[in-house]
């Protein structure tokens, strides 16, 4: 049996290549998170970045330490989950491109 290296190059830059196109498309794909019940809402996008964040107005004018103390914890629960929910659409994605085979993070680049 005899290996050929270079098609064992043509399908790594195959995959690189896919990765790219990946990356690109999880940066156009939008995720929300909320918490306290819709009270405090984030988008982000799948490759991490956050892209908006919404405050009802009935936290928005935080008038006393309380208020501000629940309003920064709200405001870091809907940030967790709009960025949990881009890690897990980035890895569906990635299981994807690789056949479910396990890659570390950042394998790609």
């Amino acid at each position: 049996m005899t290996f050929d290296f270079n098609q064992l190059f043509e399908a790594a830059q195959k995959m690189q290549a896919d990765a790219t196109r990946m990356r690109e498309d999880l940066a156009r794909r939008v995720v929300e998170g909320d918490s306290g019940g819709g009270l405090v809402r984030c988008s982000a996008n799948a490759a991490g970045e956050i892209l908006s964040l919404t405050l009802d107005s009935s936290v928005a004018a935080a008038d006393s330490h309380e208020k501000r103390k629940l309003l920064e914890d709200l405001v870091v629960g809907a940030v967790n989950v709009a960025l949990d929910r881009g890690r897990e659409l980035a890895r569906q994605e990635m299981s994807k491109l690789t056949g479910g085979f396990p890659v570390p993070p950042g394998a790609f680049g």
